[in-house]
């Protein structure tokens, strides 16, 4: 009982305060992670390698939300290690390379394997169809049929298309992702 309560009054602090929201930005490596992080932090395309590891930046891409965003690593070695990131996660920015159809079903099996983990139990996920300037980039609507989607009906979820490179589509996102959180926190008061 007593932890319930503290949970209920540091949510309420959080809502009230304007505390960073955890966000985790995951999914398989090349996607673009790192380059759309840095594209809201610095609104600019910044030149990146394959995280090994991970970054982490305090952005307030909406005005009032402000974002804690955990960027893990997507390489298959790293991916074992994503779990120990979910911790208080309040939402999942989840990338995905849309031109890179034939890695989609190991992208669904990867999204799947974070959603059904306990401490990520009803935390809203936007799917940044990213790379959507490329030739043959799959629609946001095959995104989220190849992704099955609609099989997560334990928490809200919403597809962006996007750009990394011209910010395309990024902004759009991370408000819905900030609406989607503000909705899970007063569910979980």
């Amino acid at each position: 009982m007593g932890l319930m309560l503290s949970r209920l009054f540091e949510a309420i602090a959080n809502l009230q305060s304007g505390n960073p929201t955890s966000v985790l930005m995951l999914g398989l490596d090349a996607a673009g992670k790192t380059t759309i992080l840095y594209k809201i932090k610095l609104n600019e395309n910044v030149c990146t390698i394959p995280t090994i590891g991970f970054n982490v930046e305090t952005v307030t891409p909406v005005k009032g939300v402000t974002f804690t965003v955990w960027d893990v690593g997507g390489q298959r070695k790293i991916r074992a290690l994503w779990r120990h990131y979910y911790t208080n996660a309040e939402g999942l920015l989840y990338i995905v390379d849309s031109a890179d159809t034939e890695r989609l079903e190991e992208a669904k099996e990867e999204l799947f394997d974070i959603i059904k983990h306990p401490d990520m139990h009803g935390a809203p996920v936007v799917v940044m169809a990213n790379k959507q300037d490329m030739p043959g980039a799959a629609s946001t609507s095959v995104i989220a049929d190849k992704l099955d989607l609609r099989e997560m009906r334990d928490r809200k979820w919403f597809v962006q298309g996007a750009s990394a490179k011209s910010g395309d589509g990024i902004y759009e996102g991370l408000n819905e992702m900030a609406r989607l959180v503000k909705e899970f926190q007063k569910r979980s008061l």
